[in-house]
């Protein structure tokens, strides 16, 4: 039998990472039905409250069973709200290995969720689970996935070219040669849809608007739920995390059981 992932729950200093639960089909809806989700990742379009039922109540369960990898709701320890989902898939139980992507909520974007939370299992995955490599795959134009794969530590390992598909009429200003916008912002992930590229006029943190690029759900389950949107191949750029890259003081207690341990890069 294949080694799997426990049930488990990862806490971090404003977050909360738990399994799905069928309570979170509304929120999960509503958080998929943004057209940054829609650009950047390969979920189903309309993704409905049965999608988000299928996922908590069949798909994400199997897909830890089976040692595929693990699907996380990522929640506020303030208001217990769904504020994104976090994903571990391809895993390699041989090597130690898995790759990680994520998706934020509209309304949650520019608050530093995503690194947080991203930060968070990596940490439990390294001293915890004895993991050895995390990768993380971002869209060449998707500067906010990026920009997470930069904060929590992430080394550039370099381009998969034409390796990924970005939907929506206007997926972005240039990426990697696929004239694609990449994981991002609408026209380019993670900045906002007006102003400058690298700024956000609301002063939030940019590094979290979107998504990591792939669906957390596992794409080619739904493949033929998706409607004929506008489609262009983009590269994708490949980081690594591992555990000698990550910055942690000694605390009291590991991160997963209520220490802090991650550390955020400028």
């Amino acid at each position: 039998m294949a080694a799997s992932f426990p049930e488990t729950a990862i806490s971090t200093e404003r977050l909360l990472l738990r399994p799905l639960a069928e309570d979170d089909a509304p929120g999960l809806a509503a958080m998929m039905a943004d057209e940054l989700v829609l650009a950047w990742t390969d979920h189903p379009h309309p993704f409905t409250e049965a999608h988000a039922l299928d996922l908590a109540r069949t798909l994400a369960p199997a897909h830890r069973a089976t040692g595929r990898g693990i699907v996380l709701a990522v929640t506020e320890h303030l208001t217990q709200r769904l504020v994104g989902l976090v994903e571990l898939r391809h895993t390699d139980w041989r090597l130690r290995t898995t790759e990680i992507s994520f998706v934020t909520a509209s309304w949650a974007r520019g608050e530093g969720y995503a690194p947080e939370a991203v930060l968070g299992v990596a940490q439990w995955l390294f001293e915890d689970r004895g993991f050895l490599r995390l990768e993380l795959r971002t869209a060449a134009g998707n500067t906010a996935a990026q920009q997470v794969a930069q904060k929590i530590g992430g080394i550039s390992e370099g381009v998969l070219r034409s390796a990924w598909i970005v939907r929506g009429e206007s997926g972005g200003s240039g990426s990697g040669g696929s004239g694609s916008g990449g994981a991002g912002e609408r026209r380019g992930h993670g900045r906002p849809e007006h102003g400058s590229p690298d700024h956000d006029p609301s002063g939030h943190d940019p590094s979290d608007h979107g998504s990591s690029g792939h669906d957390p759900s596992g794409h080619d389950r739904w493949a033929p739920d998706r409607p004929a949107v506008g489609e262009s191949r983009s590269d994708l750029i490949l980081w690594s995390l591992l555990p000698e890259d990550m910055e942690t003081p000694e605390p009291a207690a590991p991160a997963w059981a209520g220490g802090h341990r991650y550390v955020l890069r400028d």
